[in-house]
């Protein structure tokens, strides 16, 4: 049975996104990006919403032309690696490989992807990820808490939820970030 994993990366104060929706003070380091490429190494299939699977799309590219550092490369060839469901009602197409449309987030048809696949299966996109987290289907969070307040924008985690994690990893990375990972209790 796989787990659904929410990954992000976050501010201070929890936002993945600052109110401009910029997030480059979110670019993780070397080091962060090579323990993101472990994470990602046991993702057989990623769950998108449409603001995220545009930012993500990149990874078709990025890491082919060969002059890239060997950890870029490597998070590429996960990404092309791993299937895609991306969550829209307003994209007609796709550009990335292995990736198919759904037009709305059903939570009996993730259940029933936790049941069949024997990869785990990441959620990115905070308001898909809320949509998850409303239907308890989120086993696991793991969370890149980046040494920055941005004062606002798009949250990471919903309004109006309430549940207990228990902490089963924590990594502290040179450049100040910190990871976090939970499972969920329950």
């Amino acid at each position: 049975m796989a787990r659904l994993i929410y990954s992000m990366i976050q501010s201070v104060d929890g936002y993945v996104a600052d109110s401009a929706g910029k997030f480059g003070w979110a670019e993780p380091d070397e080091q962060v990006h090579r323990f993101a490429n472990e994470l990602q190494a046991a993702i057989g299939t990623n769950l998108l919403g449409r603001r995220m699977y545009e930012v993500m799309s990149a990874w078709e590219t990025f890491g082919t032309r060969g002059d890239e550092p060997a950890y870029i490369q490597e998070f590429g060839d996960l990404w092309r690696a791993s299937d895609k469901v991306v969550y829209s009602t307003t994209l007609d197409s796709v550009s990335a490989a292995r990736t198919r449309i759904e037009p709305v987030f059903e939570p009996d048809a993730v259940r029933r992807m936790k049941d069949e696949l024997a990869s785990d299966i990441s959620i990115a996109g905070p308001t898909l990820a809320a949509q998850a987290i409303a239907a308890g289907l989120v086993d696991a969070y793991q969370l890149f808490v980046v040494p920055a307040v941005v004062g606002g924008g798009t949250r990471c985690l919903p309004d109006g939820v309430r549940f207990d994690l228990r902490l089963v990893d924590q990594r502290r990375f040179d450049n100040g970030t910190v990871y976090v990972s939970y499972r969920t209790v329950g």
